[in-house]
C-alpha cells in the first residue's frame, strides 16, 4: 500500500504545499487587522516568538508523526492506536477540516466577487458608502455568493482531483511564488504613497506600552492558527514527503515563508492605510469596504485591485486544497474508493455546508442557535475549540506517548542528520505547548 502512494516529487514542491496551507486569508486580512489593534511592530515580535517557541516544535512532530505513518491522519491514529481512544483524533480533525472549509469557500467567494469587480471597474462608485452597500447588498444577494462559493469549491477540487504531484504540488509551485510577487509588487507600491512611511512605522516601530495581555494572547492565538497546526494538513501533506527530506529543514523554511507574507501583507496594508487616513484597526473589513476605496484613489487603481484580490484568491486556493486533501485521502485510503469519487463525495459535503454559511448572511440570516449564525457556529466551534483541541492532543500525543525513539529517527533520518534540539522539543510537547494552547482554548471560549 505504501509503494503505490503518491508523494511530492521535489523538496520545493513540499515546501510550496505545505507554506501554501500555512498561507492563506489570515495571513494577509487578519494579521495586519491584529497587528494594526495591538500596538504594531511590538505584536510583530511577540508573534515571530510564540511561532518559533510553540509553533515549531509543535510542527515538527506533526510532521515526523505524518511521515513515519505514511498515511492520512485518520489512518494515522487508527492504525497506531487501533484499541485507545486516541483513535479517535481522526474524527476530530475530519470535523475541524470539513468546517473550516465550509465557511472559508464563503470568504473565498467574496474574494472571486471582488477580483470580477475589479475586472468591470465596479469600484468606481463614488464614497465609501457606497461601497459598504455594494459590500452589504453582495453578501446578502441570495444566489451570487453562493454562486462565487460553488465556483471557488470547484476550483479546489480540480485540483486535487488531480493528486499530489500532478495536482497539490504542480498547483502551488506555481501560485506560492506568484502570490509572493504580487505581494511584494503592492507592497513596493503602498510605500511610494505620500504618508507612507506613517504605515511603515506603524507596522515595524515596537509600542510596547501598546502591547496589552489581549494582544500578546491574539499573537499566540495567530501563530498557532496560522501555521495549520492541529487540523490535520500538516500530518497528512507531511506522508507524502519523502524519507530522505529534512523535516527540520521544512518546517523552518514553512515558517519563514509564512511569517514573510504576512510581514509582506503589513507592508502592502499600512502605507495604503495611512496614506488615506484610515483607521488602521478598521478590522476585517479593512479588505472589502476599506481597500476598494483605496484602490479607486489610485492612480492604475484598476490594475492594483485586480492583482491584490487575485492574490487573496490565490492564498485561499492554497489553504483550501489542503483542507480538502485531508478529507480525501480519508475517503481514499481508509474508504477503499477512488480518487476521482473520493474528491467528489467531498467536495459536494463541504460545499453543501458552505452554502447554509453563506445564505446566513441572507435568507438564512434569522437562523441563530444561540446568538451565532451558522457561519459564526462554523467558525466559532473549528477555530475555538476543535484546533486549540487538536493542537493540545497533537503535543501530548508526541510528548507523552510517541516512542522517542521513534521521533528521533524521523527529525534525524534514522541517524543521517544532526539533531541538537531533542530534549527541549520534548520539553516544549510535553509541558509548554500543552499549557500554551489550552490557554488559547480558554481565552477563546471567554473563559480566561
Amino acid at each position: 500500500m505504501h509503494n503505490t502512494r503518491d508523494s511530492f516529487g521535489s523538496k520545493f514542491g513540499a515546501i510550496a504545499a505545505l507554506a501554501g496551507s500555512a498561507v492563506g486569508l489570515g495571513n494577509i486580512w487578519k494579521f495586519p487587522y491584529e497587528a494594526g489593534n495591538n500596538g504594531g511592530g511590538a505584536f510583530l515580535l511577540v508573534y515571530i516568538f510564540f511561532t518559533v517557541a510553540i509553533g515549531l516544535p509543535v510542527m515538527l512532530s506533526e510532521f515526523a508523526l505524518g511521515r513515519y505513518s505514511g498515511r492520512n491522519a485518520f489512518g494515522t491514529f487508527d492504525r497506531l492506536e487501533p484499541k485507545t481512544v486516541w483513535r479517535y483524533f481522526g474524527v476530530l480533525v475530519l470535523l475541524a477540516a470539513t468546517m473550516i472549509l465550509s465557511f472559508y469557500g464563503t470568504v473565498a467567494g467574496w474574494t472571486l466577487e471582488y477580483v470580477f469587480k475589479s475586472f468591470t471597474f465596479s469600484f468606481h462608485v463614488g464614497t465609501d458608502v457606497d461601497l459598504n452597500t455594494m459590500f452589504s447588498d453582495f453578501i446578502t444577494n441570495p444566489y451570487k455568493p453562493v454562486f462565487w462559493q460553488i465556483v471557488f469549491m470547484a476550483l479546489t477540487g480540480f485540483i486535487v482531483l488531480a493528486g499530489v504531484k500532478k495536482g497539490i504540488e504542480r498547483y502551488t509551485k506555481l501560485m506560492m511564488p506568484l502570490l509572493f510577487v504580487l505581494i511584494l509588487i503592492l507592497g513596493i507600491r503602498a510605500c511610494t504613497l505620500d504618508g507612507a512611511m506613517e504605515g511603515i512605522k506603524f507596522f515595524f516601530l515596537p509600542k510596547f506600552s501598546e502591547l496589552t495581555s489581549q494582544g500578546v494572547l491574539s499573537a499566540l492565538g495567530q501563530a498557532f492558527f496560522s501555521l495549520s497546526i492541529g487540523m490535520g494538513v500538516l500530518l497528512t501533506y507531511a506522508s507524502y514527503i519523502k524519507k530522505d527530506e529534512n523535516l527540520t529543514s521544512i518546517s523552518l523554511q514553512v515558517i519563514c515563508a509564512d511569517t514573510l507574507i504576512a510581514v509582506l501583507a503589513g507592508i502592502a496594508i499600512f502605507p495604503a492605510v495611512f496614506a488615506f487616513n484610515i483607521a488602521p484597526d478598521s478590522g476585517p473589513g479593512l479588505v472589502f469596504l476599506t481597500l476598494p476605496q483605496v484602490f479607486q484613489s489610485m492612480a492604475f487603481g484598476q490594475l492594483w485591485a485586480i492583482l491584490f484580490f487575485l492574490l487573496l484568491t490565490m492564498a485561499a486556493l492554497t489553504s483550501s486544497i489542503s483542507l480538502l486533501e485531508v478529507i480525501v485521502a480519508f475517503f481514499v485510503e481508509e474508504k477503499h474508493i477512488s480518487r476521482r469519487k473520493a474528491t467528489v463525495i467531498s467536495t459536494v459535503i463541504v460545499t453543501i455546508f458552505g452554502i447554509l454559511c453563506t445564505l446566513s448572511f441572507g435568507p438564512l440570516k434569522e437562523v441563530h442557535i444561540g446568538n451565532l449564525s451558522v457561519f459564526g457556529i462554523f467558525d466559532y466551534v473549528s477555530s475555538n475549540i476543535l484546533l486549540p483541541v487538536g493542537g493540545i492532543l497533537i503535543s501530548i500525543y508526541m510528548g507523552w506517548r510517541f516512542d522517542r525513539r521513534l521521533l528521533e529517527a524521523e527529525l534525524t533520518n534514522n541517524g543521517e542528520l544532526k539533531l541538537w534540539l531533542l530534549k527541549p522539543l520534548i520539553f516544549v510537547l510535553k509541558y509548554v505547548a500543552p499549557l500554551f494552547i489550552l490557554v488559547i482554548l480558554l481565552h477563546s471560549l471567554g473563559l480566561f
